[in-house]
């Protein structure tokens, strides 16, 4: 579905991304790991063409991005801080997307209804708290059936109900088929929902196989073990070289 090839990208001096090669495929969920800075919220914002890379390729359905936009109909994006118009209420965002998307026959609205967005929909953007705030994006990001996915950090701020609400819509689109990209440092959430994870650091992919594969790797039984198991031996590698 989504293939990367030799992607980097520079800020004047400061490499972001450094050749990355990741191929993405349909059917299942990726955890995307890695410390503040490692280059994720850029590979992200590569992927949606909100950044231009330095140079690299990043094919869409077997179709280059570059200078396109229509691929971007074929993925939901919930991004880590919704930023919208303020004096907008709800409902009247809401509306404005189906709007822009007229050519979608059949919306998705099971999340406005779990979420109880409802009962809401009069209140404007600027009054509502991070968790409202959070259940507006993630609304958003599933309203149209898109085959892809993109998360970042889809549970913070959410209060455990809602947690839990956005865990099942997530699993039950991947069972659909759908391909997930999914950024959190909530290691216990991305063991329920990813099937394989991608870990980068300082912009360079240092791990990308399934979680069964890495915690039969490092002898762990939960990702986040795992995870800390995995940076340590990679650490331990580096000094001895």
């Amino acid at each position: 579905m989504i293939s990367i090839e030799n992607l980097c990208k520079r800020f004047s001096r400061l490499t972001v991304l450094d050749q990355v090669n990741l191929n993405l495929a349909s059917g299942k969920s990726y955890a995307l790991v890695g410390p503040n800075g490692s280059g994720k919220t850029t590979l992200i914002k590569s992927i949606l063409g909100m950044v231009k890379p330095s140079s690299g390729t990043i094919l869409f359905d077997q179709k280059n991005i570059a200078n396109e936009w229509r691929y971007r109909e074929n993925i939901g994006y919930m991004p880590q801080i919704g930023r919208y118009p303020e004096n907008m209420k709800i409902g009247e965002l809401i509306d404005m997307m189906k709007n822009i998307r007229q050519e979608v026959n059949t919306v998705d609205e099971e999340l406005i209804d779990s979420f109880k967005l409802y009962k809401v929909l009069d209140k404007r953007m600027h009054t509502l708290s991070g968790g409202t705030r959070q259940k507006v994006s993630a609304s958003l990001a599933f309203l149209f059936h898109a085959p892809v996915l993109i998360l970042d950090e889809p549970t913070a701020g959410l209060d455990p109900i809602s947690v839990e609400i956005l865990k099942e819509k997530i699993l039950a689109e991947r069972r659909k088929g759908k391909l997930l990209l999914i950024s959190s440092h909530i290691l216990s959430d991305l063991d329920e929902l990813a099937t394989d994870m991608i870990y980068i650091f300082e912009g360079k992919v240092q791990y990308h196989n399934s979680i069964e594969a890495l915690k039969q790797e490092t002898n762990e039984l939960k990702l986040n073990k795992a995870v800390t198991t995995l940076i340590r031996q990679r650490e331990l590698l580096d000094s001895i070289i």
